[in-house]
């Protein structure tokens, strides 16, 4: 299907899957956020609360492929969608709330950077402990 190597990953599938869970983390960053900016966020909270169900979809398609990424593992999935999302909210609540990275933000940032290299690059020929 995709770009595969030797450990069944397949980087195609693996990047597909991540951006619809970068876009679910954004959809889901303003829907939750939006009220504390937008007074029609504050105002309307039936319809965000119906867009989950649009948003849902994001995740359950995030999640079906970078896991066929990950070659049918869903442990390196879930660190996957965590880093993006924790990314998405310090990004968002710097640029849009104007609340600044502090030195922790960095660090928390930096883990969730290595917490994806060690799932992607991470070479092991058992995947159970």
């Amino acid at each position: 299907m995709g770009i595969k190597n030797k450990n069944n990953m397949d980087y195609k599938l693996l990047l597909f899957g991540m951006m619809w869970f970068l876009i679910g983390h954004c959809c889901v960053f303003i829907q939750l956020n939006g009220q504390f900016k937008w007074d029609w966020f504050k105002e309307n909270e039936w319809i965000l609360a119906l867009c989950g169900i649009i948003i849902s979809f994001f995740y359950i398609w995030g999640t079906k492929y970078t896991v066929a990424g990950f070659g049918g593992l869903l442990w390196p999935t879930r660190f996957v969608g965590f880093s993006i999302g924790i990314t998405v909210y310090a990004l968002g609540v710097s640029l849009l709330f104007k609340q600044g990275i502090t030195a922790k933000t960095v660090v928390s940032l930096s883990l969730a950077l290595l917490l994806v290299c060690i799932q992607v690059l991470w070479k092991t020929g058992d995947q159970t402990v």
